[in-house]
């Protein structure tokens, strides 16, 4: 997709308040299931409760790895529709701490970017399933968001 067209696609997901098209341009949050809630100026992610998610079928919880790429992906959707990048940011480290059980609820995620220069994004993130001062997990990213 080129520049351009992308661009055009956040701008159109902004002024609809939809932000279908982009997530099924990234087959992995497509696969997961991911959603935007438009709050304000702000963009809470979504991870619908999916049983094909759960890690540990006794309490039942989450899987880590589902709750670190949900992290991630939403990191750089949220780099993509508000830092003015015209192209998918490419992951350069993330790092996760794990603080509580994911339990089979829907789980939420918002990010802040801390820094972002000319080729490099910091992003904190923040997962949390019924309270967002209870977080379930909390993760680092730094993202190259010059051009490809």
């Amino acid at each position: 997709m080129s520049e351009i067209d992308l661009n055009q696609l956040v701008q159109e997901a902004h002024q609809q308040k939809n932000y279908d098209a982009l997530l099924n341009l990234i087959p992995y949050a497509k696969f997961l299931g991911i959603e935007c809630v438009r709050f304000g100026d702000d963009v809470v992610f979504k991870l619908p409760a999916n049983r094909d998610n759960i890690g540990n079928p006794t309490l039942p919880a989450l899987h880590g790895g589902v709750i670190a790429g949900f992290m991630e992906q939403a990191a750089m959707l949220h780099l993509l529709m508000y830092m003015g990048i015209a192209h998918f940011p490419k992951i350069i480290d993330f790092s996760v701490d794990y603080l509580r059980a994911g339990h089979f609820l829907d789980t939420f995620v918002q990010c802040q970017v801390w820094r972002q220069g000319r080729r490099v994004a910091n992003v904190a993130i923040t997962a949390w399933q019924t309270k967002q001062s209870e977080p379930i997990a909390t993760a680092r990213a730094h993202f190259k968001v010059d051009e490809p």
